[in-house]
């Protein structure tokens, strides 16, 4: 093989390989530290309930990156669990109203130690400067690709 195919062939010079490597880790991590308690999408749906109540699925949805398909059957999922209450809002018969329920944020308030942990643990390479500037950058990275998801985020800020 010759040096110009091995160059092409070098996944870790390709961010996007690095990119799905490191969310393997951090999923690894996650199930590791929840102990199959949560999915991190329903983990990402009620933390972000948990600061929006009342918003609907497709906001929902929105705020975490999801498609609003995917968001419809986690909250059902949810729902089934009793961890949020979905409610046809009157004005629009095909949108819910969400609220997390009392056991979702006695759930979230129990996970908040493994959380910090599941931080710790993926961050702990790098060192606490290190950790500011890779959070920075990545934050920069998934803001100025957020268009070119499928699922882009929607930013409260950025309204």
């Amino acid at each position: 093989m010759d040096n110009d195919n091995h160059d092409l062939l070098d996944l870790h010079e390709h961010p996007g390989h690095l990119l799905r490597r490191a969310q393997q880790i951090s999923v690894s991590i996650f199930h590791d530290e929840i102990q199959g308690e949560l999915t991190p999408v329903q983990y990402a749906l009620l933390r972000t309930l948990a600061a929006s109540p009342g918003i609907d699925q497709v906001t929902l949805a929105g705020l975490v990156a999801i498609d609003t398909s995917t968001g419809a059957s986690v909250c059902a999922r949810l729902e089934e669990k009793g961890l949020l209450q979905r409610k046809v809002l009157p004005h629009n018969r095909r949108q819910r109203a969400l609220t997390i329920t009392a056991g979702g944020t006695a759930l979230l308030k129990r996970l908040d130690p493994a959380v910090h942990r599941l931080r710790e643990r993926l961050l702990a390479p790098l060192t606490e400067r290190e950790q500011t500037q890779f959070m920075r950058l990545l934050d920069k990275l998934v803001i100025e690709n957020n268009a070119q998801s499928r699922a882009p985020l929607a930013r409260p800020d950025a309204a």
